[in-house]
Protein backbone atom coordinates (compact mmCIF):
# COMPACT_ATOMS: atom_id res chain seq x y z
CA UNK A 1 0.00 0.00 0.00
CA UNK A 2 1.27 3.48 -0.82
CA UNK A 3 1.05 5.92 2.07
CA UNK A 4 0.81 9.70 1.97
CA UNK A 5 3.89 9.95 4.23
CA UNK A 6 6.39 7.54 5.72
CA UNK A 7 6.04 9.03 9.20
CA UNK A 8 3.39 11.10 10.92
CA UNK A 9 4.43 12.65 14.24
CA UNK A 10 1.73 13.81 16.66
CA UNK A 11 3.26 16.46 18.91
CA UNK A 12 5.69 19.30 18.25
CA UNK A 13 7.74 19.24 21.45
CA UNK A 14 11.45 18.54 21.72
CA UNK A 15 11.11 14.77 21.25
CA UNK A 16 8.66 14.94 18.36
CA UNK A 17 10.61 17.62 16.49
CA UNK A 18 13.90 15.73 16.91
CA UNK A 19 12.36 12.51 15.64
CA UNK A 20 10.78 14.31 12.69
CA UNK A 21 14.03 16.02 11.73
CA UNK A 22 16.31 13.00 12.06
CA UNK A 23 13.81 10.79 10.20
CA UNK A 24 13.47 13.35 7.39
CA UNK A 25 17.27 13.45 7.09
CA UNK A 26 17.17 9.77 6.05
CA UNK A 27 14.97 10.69 3.10
CA UNK A 28 11.70 9.73 4.76
CA UNK A 29 8.59 11.77 3.96
CA UNK A 30 7.53 13.23 7.29
CA UNK A 31 4.53 15.20 8.54
CA UNK A 32 3.89 16.59 12.03
CA UNK A 33 0.78 17.92 13.76
CA UNK A 34 0.77 20.26 16.78
CA UNK A 35 -2.40 21.82 18.16
CA UNK A 36 -0.63 24.31 20.42
CA UNK A 37 2.70 26.10 20.11
CA UNK A 38 5.72 24.48 18.50
CA UNK A 39 8.36 23.59 21.06
CA UNK A 40 6.08 21.91 23.55
CA UNK A 41 6.27 22.07 27.32
CA UNK A 42 10.04 22.54 27.55
CA UNK A 43 10.36 25.52 25.25
CA UNK A 44 7.03 27.25 25.83
CA UNK A 45 5.79 26.28 29.31
CA UNK A 46 8.67 24.59 31.11
CA UNK A 47 12.45 24.37 31.11
CA UNK A 48 13.28 27.48 29.09
CA UNK A 49 10.98 30.10 30.65
CA UNK A 50 11.58 28.55 34.07
CA UNK A 51 15.37 28.83 33.76
CA UNK A 52 15.10 32.44 32.61
CA UNK A 53 12.99 33.10 35.72
CA UNK A 54 15.64 31.35 37.82
CA UNK A 55 18.25 33.78 36.45
CA UNK A 56 15.98 36.75 37.17
CA UNK A 57 15.29 35.58 40.72
CA UNK A 58 18.97 35.21 41.66
CA UNK A 59 19.95 38.84 41.27
CA UNK A 60 18.55 39.96 44.63
CA UNK A 61 20.92 37.60 46.46
CA UNK A 62 23.78 38.62 44.16
CA UNK A 63 23.24 42.26 45.09
CA UNK A 64 23.29 41.33 48.78
CA UNK A 65 26.54 39.43 48.24
CA UNK A 66 28.04 42.36 46.37
CA UNK A 67 27.49 44.59 49.40
CA UNK A 68 29.42 42.16 51.59
CA UNK A 69 32.30 42.24 49.11
CA UNK A 70 32.70 46.01 49.30
CA UNK A 71 30.46 47.14 46.47
CA UNK A 72 27.98 49.95 47.05
CA UNK A 73 24.92 48.12 45.83
CA UNK A 74 21.21 48.40 46.46
CA UNK A 75 18.43 46.08 45.38
CA UNK A 76 15.98 47.85 43.12
CA UNK A 77 12.44 46.73 42.37
CA UNK A 78 11.69 43.87 40.02
CA UNK A 79 9.64 44.88 36.97
CA UNK A 80 7.53 41.82 36.13
CA UNK A 81 5.93 43.52 33.12
CA UNK A 82 9.29 44.31 31.51
CA UNK A 83 10.62 40.81 32.20
CA UNK A 84 7.41 39.11 31.05
CA UNK A 85 7.41 40.98 27.74
CA UNK A 86 11.01 40.06 27.00
CA UNK A 87 10.39 36.47 28.09
CA UNK A 88 7.52 36.01 25.66
CA UNK A 89 9.48 37.59 22.82
CA UNK A 90 12.21 35.03 23.47
CA UNK A 91 9.69 32.18 23.47
CA UNK A 92 8.28 33.48 20.17
CA UNK A 93 11.81 33.46 18.75
CA UNK A 94 12.45 29.90 19.90
CA UNK A 95 9.15 28.71 18.46
CA UNK A 96 10.16 30.17 15.10
CA UNK A 97 13.50 28.34 15.39
CA UNK A 98 11.66 25.02 15.83
CA UNK A 99 9.43 25.76 12.86
CA UNK A 100 12.50 26.65 10.83
CA UNK A 101 14.13 23.32 11.67
CA UNK A 102 11.10 21.44 10.36
CA UNK A 103 10.79 23.64 7.28
CA UNK A 104 14.45 23.22 6.31
CA UNK A 105 14.05 19.46 6.55
CA UNK A 106 10.90 19.44 4.39
CA UNK A 107 8.65 18.27 7.21
CA UNK A 108 5.01 19.12 6.47
CA UNK A 109 3.50 20.86 9.52
CA UNK A 110 -0.19 20.86 10.40
CA UNK A 111 -1.34 23.33 13.05
CA UNK A 112 -4.13 21.02 14.09
CA UNK A 113 -5.10 18.35 16.60
CA UNK A 114 -4.54 14.80 15.37
CA UNK A 115 -5.77 11.39 16.43
CA UNK A 116 -5.09 7.91 15.12
CA UNK A 117 -8.03 6.15 13.51
CA UNK A 118 -6.18 3.06 12.29
CA UNK A 119 -2.72 1.47 12.36
CA UNK A 120 -1.70 3.72 9.45
CA UNK A 121 -4.28 6.47 9.51
CA UNK A 122 -4.32 9.88 11.20
CA UNK A 123 -7.29 12.23 11.24
CA UNK A 124 -6.95 15.98 11.83
CA UNK A 125 -9.57 18.16 13.48
CA UNK A 126 -9.70 20.03 10.17
CA UNK A 127 -11.37 16.93 8.71
CA UNK A 128 -8.34 15.86 6.69
CA UNK A 129 -7.20 12.22 6.78
CA UNK A 130 -3.56 11.23 6.17
CA UNK A 131 -2.07 7.77 5.81
CA UNK A 132 1.38 6.98 7.18
CA UNK A 133 3.74 4.04 7.21
CA UNK A 134 4.48 4.77 10.86
CA UNK A 135 2.89 7.01 13.48
CA UNK A 136 4.88 8.47 16.38
CA UNK A 137 3.01 9.87 19.36
CA UNK A 138 4.95 12.56 21.23
CA UNK A 139 2.19 14.53 22.90
CA UNK A 140 3.91 15.04 26.27
CA UNK A 141 2.06 15.72 29.50
CA UNK A 142 0.13 18.42 31.30
CA UNK A 143 -0.12 19.67 34.89
CA UNK A 144 -3.13 18.53 36.87
CA UNK A 145 -5.24 20.07 39.60
CA UNK A 146 -6.58 18.10 42.55
CA UNK A 147 -10.18 16.96 42.43
CA UNK A 148 -11.74 19.33 44.96
CA UNK A 149 -14.29 22.15 44.99
CA UNK A 150 -13.01 25.49 43.64
CA UNK A 151 -9.80 23.92 42.29
CA UNK A 152 -10.05 26.35 39.36
CA UNK A 153 -9.05 29.11 41.79
CA UNK A 154 -5.54 27.67 41.72
CA UNK A 155 -3.04 28.06 38.94
CA UNK A 156 -0.84 25.31 37.51
CA UNK A 157 2.74 25.66 36.32
CA UNK A 158 1.67 26.58 32.75
CA UNK A 159 -0.06 29.68 34.12
CA UNK A 160 2.94 31.17 35.94
CA UNK A 161 4.38 32.66 32.76
CA UNK A 162 1.05 34.25 31.82
CA UNK A 163 0.39 36.26 34.99
CA UNK A 164 -0.42 39.91 34.34
CA UNK A 165 1.24 40.94 37.57
CA UNK A 166 3.35 39.41 40.29
CA UNK A 167 1.36 38.65 43.45
CA UNK A 168 2.49 39.83 46.86
CA UNK A 169 1.82 36.41 48.39
CA UNK A 170 1.43 32.90 47.01
CA UNK A 171 0.65 29.47 48.40
CA UNK A 172 2.32 26.62 46.53
CA UNK A 173 0.83 23.16 47.06
CA UNK A 174 3.20 20.30 46.30
CA UNK A 175 6.66 19.06 47.14
CA UNK A 176 8.14 17.89 43.84
CA UNK A 177 10.78 19.64 41.81
CA UNK A 178 8.33 22.00 40.07
CA UNK A 179 6.83 23.12 43.39
CA UNK A 180 10.24 23.66 44.98
CA UNK A 181 11.71 25.43 41.95
CA UNK A 182 8.75 27.80 41.74
CA UNK A 183 8.91 28.48 45.47
CA UNK A 184 12.55 29.53 45.17
CA UNK A 185 11.97 31.57 41.99
CA UNK A 186 9.01 33.53 43.33
CA UNK A 187 10.68 34.06 46.69
CA UNK A 188 13.70 35.47 44.88
CA UNK A 189 11.45 37.84 42.94
CA UNK A 190 10.04 39.23 46.16
CA UNK A 191 6.83 37.21 46.55
CA UNK A 192 6.01 36.03 50.08
CA UNK A 193 5.90 32.27 49.51
CA UNK A 194 4.19 29.63 51.63
CA UNK A 195 4.52 25.98 50.59
CA UNK A 196 2.39 23.04 51.74
CA UNK A 197 3.44 19.47 51.11
CA UNK A 198 1.50 16.51 52.44
CA UNK A 199 4.59 14.27 52.71
CA UNK A 200 7.27 14.10 55.38
CA UNK A 201 9.95 15.75 53.21
CA UNK A 202 10.07 17.56 49.87
CA UNK A 203 11.59 16.11 46.67
CA UNK A 204 10.46 12.52 47.16
CA UNK A 205 12.66 10.09 45.27
CA UNK A 206 15.82 12.15 45.59
CA UNK A 207 18.59 11.45 48.10
CA UNK A 208 17.30 11.99 51.65
CA UNK A 209 20.33 13.94 52.85
CA UNK A 210 20.27 16.22 49.81
CA UNK A 211 16.57 16.99 50.01
CA UNK A 212 16.84 17.65 53.72
CA UNK A 213 19.51 20.29 53.12
CA UNK A 214 17.47 21.94 50.36
CA UNK A 215 14.45 22.15 52.69
CA UNK A 216 16.67 23.77 55.32
CA UNK A 217 18.09 26.27 52.82
CA UNK A 218 14.64 27.14 51.48
CA UNK A 219 13.51 28.01 54.99
CA UNK A 220 16.70 30.05 55.54
CA UNK A 221 15.73 32.16 52.54
CA UNK A 222 12.31 32.93 53.99
CA UNK A 223 10.07 30.32 52.34
CA UNK A 224 7.39 29.26 54.82
CA UNK A 225 7.56 25.50 54.22
CA UNK A 226 4.99 23.27 55.95
CA UNK A 227 5.45 19.49 55.74
CA UNK A 228 2.68 17.01 56.43
CA UNK A 229 0.22 19.71 55.40
CA UNK A 230 -2.44 19.95 52.71
CA UNK A 231 -5.50 22.01 51.81
CA UNK A 232 -8.88 20.73 52.98
CA UNK A 233 -10.96 23.64 51.68
CA UNK A 234 -10.56 26.74 49.53
CA UNK A 235 -12.83 29.56 48.40
CA UNK A 236 -12.63 33.11 47.03
CA UNK A 237 -11.36 35.39 49.80
CA UNK A 238 -14.27 37.78 49.32
CA UNK A 239 -16.88 35.01 49.57
CA UNK A 240 -18.16 32.87 52.38
CA UNK A 241 -16.59 29.52 53.21
CA UNK A 242 -17.88 26.83 50.87
CA UNK A 243 -18.69 29.06 47.88
CA UNK A 244 -18.37 27.02 44.68
CA UNK A 245 -19.17 29.62 42.06
CA UNK A 246 -15.87 29.25 40.20
CA UNK A 247 -15.99 25.52 39.53
CA UNK A 248 -16.72 26.15 35.84
CA UNK A 249 -13.75 28.45 35.26
CA UNK A 250 -11.70 27.42 32.22
CA UNK A 251 -7.96 26.79 32.23
CA UNK A 252 -7.33 29.89 30.11
CA UNK A 253 -8.88 32.05 32.84
CA UNK A 254 -6.73 30.87 35.70
CA UNK A 255 -3.60 32.91 35.02
CA UNK A 256 -5.39 36.25 35.17
CA UNK A 257 -8.90 35.94 36.63
CA UNK A 258 -8.78 34.60 40.20
CA UNK A 259 -8.34 37.05 43.01
CA UNK A 260 -7.19 36.31 46.56
CA UNK A 261 -7.91 32.80 47.83
CA UNK A 262 -8.87 31.80 51.35
CA UNK A 263 -7.80 28.31 52.43
CA UNK A 264 -8.17 25.96 55.35
CA UNK A 265 -5.30 23.52 55.95
CA UNK A 266 -5.04 20.12 57.60
CA UNK A 267 -2.97 21.66 60.40
CA UNK A 268 -5.90 23.90 61.31
CA UNK A 269 -4.48 27.06 59.78
CA UNK A 270 -6.76 29.38 57.84
CA UNK A 271 -5.13 32.03 55.66
CA UNK A 272 -5.56 34.24 52.59
CA UNK A 273 -3.14 34.35 49.67
CA UNK A 274 -3.11 36.55 46.57
CA UNK A 275 -2.59 33.48 44.38
CA UNK A 276 -2.40 29.71 44.74
CA UNK A 277 -0.32 27.33 42.62
CA UNK A 278 -1.02 23.62 42.41
CA UNK A 279 2.17 21.71 41.60
CA UNK A 280 0.81 18.30 42.48
CA UNK A 281 1.60 16.19 39.45
CA UNK A 282 1.42 15.80 35.70
CA UNK A 283 -0.71 13.58 33.47
CA UNK A 284 0.28 12.08 30.09
CA UNK A 285 -1.54 13.68 27.14
CA UNK A 286 -3.00 10.41 25.85
CA UNK A 287 -6.73 11.14 26.01
CA UNK A 288 -8.84 11.34 22.85
CA UNK A 289 -6.04 10.09 20.60
CA UNK A 290 -7.92 6.94 19.55
CA UNK A 291 -5.45 4.63 21.28
CA UNK A 292 -7.75 2.38 23.28
CA UNK A 293 -9.89 1.76 20.22
CA UNK A 294 -6.82 0.30 18.50
CA UNK A 295 -5.86 -1.89 21.46
CA UNK A 296 -2.91 0.23 22.56
CA UNK A 297 -2.34 -0.15 26.30
CA UNK A 298 -2.46 2.72 28.78
CA UNK A 299 -1.45 2.40 32.41
CA UNK A 300 -3.65 3.67 35.24
CA UNK A 301 -2.17 7.16 34.91
CA UNK A 302 -2.78 7.27 31.15
CA UNK A 303 0.82 6.63 30.07
CA UNK A 304 1.17 4.81 26.75
CA UNK A 305 2.64 1.35 27.21
CA UNK A 306 5.65 0.70 24.97
CA UNK A 307 8.44 -1.84 24.70
CA UNK A 308 12.18 -1.16 24.97
CA UNK A 309 12.14 0.28 21.44
CA UNK A 310 9.20 2.65 22.12
CA UNK A 311 6.83 0.46 20.08
CA UNK A 312 3.21 0.05 21.15
CA UNK A 313 1.00 -3.02 20.81
CA UNK A 314 0.25 -1.83 17.26
CA UNK A 315 3.53 -2.42 15.37
CA UNK A 316 3.25 0.70 13.17
CA UNK A 317 2.63 3.04 16.13
CA UNK A 318 5.37 4.24 18.50
CA UNK A 319 5.41 6.67 21.43
CA UNK A 320 8.17 8.69 23.08
CA UNK A 321 8.62 11.32 25.76
CA UNK A 322 6.45 12.24 28.73
CA UNK A 323 3.35 10.59 27.27
CA UNK A 324 5.07 7.25 28.06
CA UNK A 325 6.01 8.37 31.59
CA UNK A 326 9.36 6.63 31.60
CA UNK A 327 11.69 9.49 32.57
CA UNK A 328 10.09 12.91 32.27
CA UNK A 329 13.09 14.90 31.06
CA UNK A 330 13.51 16.77 27.78
CA UNK A 331 16.93 15.27 26.94
CA UNK A 332 15.48 11.80 27.47
CA UNK A 333 12.63 12.51 25.04
CA UNK A 334 15.18 13.74 22.50
CA UNK A 335 17.26 10.56 22.93
CA UNK A 336 14.11 8.46 22.51
CA UNK A 337 13.29 10.34 19.31
CA UNK A 338 16.75 9.68 17.90
CA UNK A 339 16.57 6.00 18.90
CA UNK A 340 13.22 5.78 17.09
CA UNK A 341 14.82 7.04 13.87
CA UNK A 342 17.68 4.54 14.21
CA UNK A 343 15.22 1.70 14.74
CA UNK A 344 12.63 2.50 12.09
CA UNK A 345 14.44 4.36 9.32
CA UNK A 346 18.08 3.29 9.65
CA UNK A 347 17.49 -0.44 10.19
CA UNK A 348 19.52 -0.24 13.41
CA UNK A 349 17.30 -1.38 16.30
CA UNK A 350 18.20 0.95 19.18
CA UNK A 351 16.65 0.95 22.63
CA UNK A 352 16.96 4.33 24.36
CA UNK A 353 19.24 4.14 27.40
CA UNK A 354 17.39 5.11 30.58
CA UNK A 355 20.16 4.03 32.95
CA UNK A 356 22.18 6.53 35.03
CA UNK A 357 20.54 9.69 33.69
CA UNK A 358 21.84 12.89 35.32
CA UNK A 359 19.35 15.59 36.25
CA UNK A 360 19.11 18.88 38.10
CA UNK A 361 16.54 20.61 40.28
CA UNK A 362 16.85 24.39 39.96
CA UNK A 363 16.10 25.29 43.52
CA UNK A 364 18.35 27.78 45.31
CA UNK A 365 20.79 26.17 45.90
CA UNK A 366 20.48 23.69 43.04
CA UNK A 367 20.45 19.92 43.32
CA UNK A 368 22.42 17.87 40.81
CA UNK A 369 22.07 14.11 40.89
CA UNK A 370 23.13 11.06 38.93
CA UNK A 371 22.86 7.35 39.69
CA UNK A 372 21.53 5.75 42.85
CA UNK A 373 20.53 7.53 46.03
CA UNK A 374 21.98 6.25 49.29
CA UNK A 375 18.61 4.70 50.10
CA UNK A 376 18.37 2.89 46.75
CA UNK A 377 21.98 1.68 46.82
CA UNK A 378 21.92 0.18 50.30
CA UNK A 379 18.89 -1.92 49.34
CA UNK A 380 20.90 -3.29 46.42
CA UNK A 381 24.31 -4.03 47.95
CA UNK A 382 26.86 -3.06 50.61
CA UNK A 383 28.05 0.49 50.11
CA UNK A 384 30.31 3.20 51.46
CA UNK A 385 29.08 6.78 51.70
CA UNK A 386 31.49 9.67 51.24
CA UNK A 387 29.91 12.98 52.17
CA UNK A 388 30.74 16.49 53.28
CA UNK A 389 28.65 19.59 53.92
CA UNK A 390 30.13 23.04 54.45
CA UNK A 391 29.79 26.75 53.83
CA UNK A 392 31.51 27.57 50.52
CA UNK A 393 34.12 30.30 50.50
CA UNK A 394 31.97 32.82 48.66
CA UNK A 395 29.10 32.56 51.14
CA UNK A 396 31.22 32.16 54.27
CA UNK A 397 33.17 35.37 53.56
CA UNK A 398 29.90 37.27 53.07
CA UNK A 399 28.31 35.81 56.20
CA UNK A 400 25.52 34.24 54.18
CA UNK A 401 23.80 31.02 55.38
CA UNK A 402 24.24 28.90 52.22
CA UNK A 403 25.61 25.42 52.78
CA UNK A 404 26.58 22.90 50.12
CA UNK A 405 26.66 19.11 50.01
CA UNK A 406 28.99 16.81 48.08
CA UNK A 407 28.13 13.12 48.28
CA UNK A 408 29.37 9.92 46.61
CA UNK A 409 27.79 6.47 46.92
CA UNK A 410 30.36 3.71 46.37
CA UNK A 411 29.97 -0.05 45.92
CA UNK A 412 32.07 -1.99 48.43
CA UNK A 413 32.42 -4.92 46.05
CA UNK A 414 33.34 -3.19 42.78
CA UNK A 415 34.46 0.23 44.13
CA UNK A 416 32.36 1.86 41.39
CA UNK A 417 30.74 5.18 42.16
CA UNK A 418 27.05 4.28 42.04
CA UNK A 419 25.69 7.76 42.62
CA UNK A 420 26.65 11.38 43.11
CA UNK A 421 24.52 14.10 44.72
CA UNK A 422 25.49 17.77 44.83
CA UNK A 423 23.65 20.62 46.52
CA UNK A 424 25.25 23.94 45.58
CA UNK A 425 25.05 26.91 43.28
CA UNK A 426 25.76 25.60 39.79
CA UNK A 427 25.05 21.98 40.75
CA UNK A 428 23.33 21.45 37.40
CA UNK A 429 26.53 22.38 35.56
CA UNK A 430 28.66 20.22 37.87
CA UNK A 431 26.52 17.09 37.63
CA UNK A 432 26.74 17.07 33.83
CA UNK A 433 30.48 16.51 34.10
CA UNK A 434 30.28 14.06 37.01
CA UNK A 435 27.56 12.20 35.12
CA UNK A 436 30.12 11.24 32.48
CA UNK A 437 32.34 9.62 35.09
CA UNK A 438 29.50 7.78 36.83
CA UNK A 439 28.04 6.61 33.52
CA UNK A 440 31.48 5.34 32.53
CA UNK A 441 31.63 3.24 35.72
CA UNK A 442 34.68 4.91 37.25
CA UNK A 443 35.77 3.76 40.68
CA UNK A 444 36.28 5.76 43.84
CA UNK A 445 40.02 5.25 43.45
CA UNK A 446 39.91 6.77 39.96
CA UNK A 447 38.12 9.78 41.42
CA UNK A 448 40.85 9.98 44.06
CA UNK A 449 43.60 9.84 41.42
CA UNK A 450 42.26 13.03 39.87
CA UNK A 451 44.09 16.14 41.10
CA UNK A 452 41.83 18.65 42.80
CA UNK A 453 41.18 22.09 41.34
CA UNK A 454 41.77 24.50 44.24
CA UNK A 455 40.04 26.48 45.62
CA UNK A 456 36.70 25.16 44.40
CA UNK A 457 33.67 23.54 46.00
CA UNK A 458 33.83 20.57 43.67
CA UNK A 459 37.36 19.59 44.69
CA UNK A 460 35.69 17.81 47.60
CA UNK A 461 34.53 15.16 45.11
CA UNK A 462 38.13 13.97 44.71
CA UNK A 463 39.46 14.60 48.22
CA UNK A 464 37.00 12.67 50.42
CA UNK A 465 39.21 9.70 51.37
CA UNK A 466 37.31 8.23 54.32
CA UNK A 467 33.68 7.12 54.26
CA UNK A 468 31.35 8.77 56.75
CA UNK A 469 29.33 5.54 57.03
CA UNK A 470 28.79 2.13 55.51
CA UNK A 471 25.54 0.34 54.89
Amino acid sequence: MAFDVDLFVIGGGSGGVRAARTSAETGARVALAEDSRMGGTCVIRGCVPKKLMVFASEFREQVALAGEYGWSAETGTFDWQAFRGKLHRELDRLESVYRGILDRNNVTVYDARARVTGPNTVELDTGETITAGHVLIATGGRPTRPDMPNAALGMVSDDIFLMDELPKSMLIVGGGFIACEMACILNGLGVKVTQYYRGAQILRGFDDEARGLIAEMMREQGIDLHLGTNIVDMWPADAENGTTGLVGMTHEDTATAPGPVRIKATNGDEATFDRLLFATGRTPNSANLGLKELGIGLDRHGAIEVDAYSQTAVPSIYAIGDVTDRIQLTPVAIREGMAFTETVFKNNPTAPDHDTVPSAVFTQPELGTVGLTEEQAREQEEIEVYCTSFKPMKSAFAGRPLRVLMKLIVSKATRKVLGCHIVSDGAGELIQMVGIAVKAGLTKEQFDQTVAVHPTMSEELVTMHSPVRTA
